[in-house]
């Protein structure tokens, strides 16, 4: 059995919507894209080194697929690069993936039970990077075991939220929280079962 952590880029106000560019999520009239930009270069070295350092598979919705899709396969070769690039990625969506991407396959049937099927199976940890709508899905029915989060010194006022909707109550057990030189505080939790 493997566990499955997400991994979310927030705003103080709790919004995740088009964190890296201003034309990467619109929907809803979301104007507010490009919010954690200015932030990069101090955070995601941490990323990289608190999450990204390890094997992993990727969970991805079908738009944060196809925007990792469109940048990671040609991005400056990096150990980060490397690892996700050869990461085996499931994506749930309906549709046919429209590119290339090494090891990547689309989850056939239900979601959720599909889900349930892959943390059944051996295997490493099973990162989920973004993808809101899958977020709320996986809340939804307890499938989360860690949020790894960092919140960003930012209100954007409107926009997806990483906690939206009808989700059982549950407790959280803090593993760490760490402030970075620029503001974004980087925090753990784990589902306390």
């Amino acid at each position: 059995m493997r566990e499955l952590a997400i991994l979310a880029f927030v705003t103080v106000d709790g919004v995740m919507q088009a964190p890296s560019m201003a034309d990467e999520d619109r929907s809803g009239g979301f104007d507010g894209g490009g919010w954690a930009a200015p932030y990069w270069e101090g955070v995601m070295p941490h990323v990289e080194e608190t999450a990204m350092s390890t094997p992993y598979d990727v969970l991805f919705g079908r738009k944060t697929y196809d925007l990792f899709a469109g940048h990671w396969p040609n991005a400056p070769r990096s150990k980060a690069n490397e690892r996700l690039n050869s990461a085996r990625k499931f994506v749930a969506t309906s549709s046919p993936l429209g590119t290339e991407w090494e090891n990547s396959e689309v989850l056939t049937g239900e979601v959720v039970p599909e889900i349930a099927r892959l943390k059944s199976q051996d295997g490493p940890l099973i990162q989920v990077h973004g993808s809101a709508q899958l977020i709320q899905a996986l809340t939804k029915h307890d499938l989360i075991d860690e949020f790894r989060i960092w919140t960003f010194p930012v209100l954007v006022g409107k926009g997806k939220r990483l906690f939206e909707g009808e989700h059982p109550p549950r407790d959280l057990t803090l593993v760490s929280a760490e402030g970075l030189t620029n503001g974004v505080v980087s925090q753990v939790y784990r589902t306390a079962r």
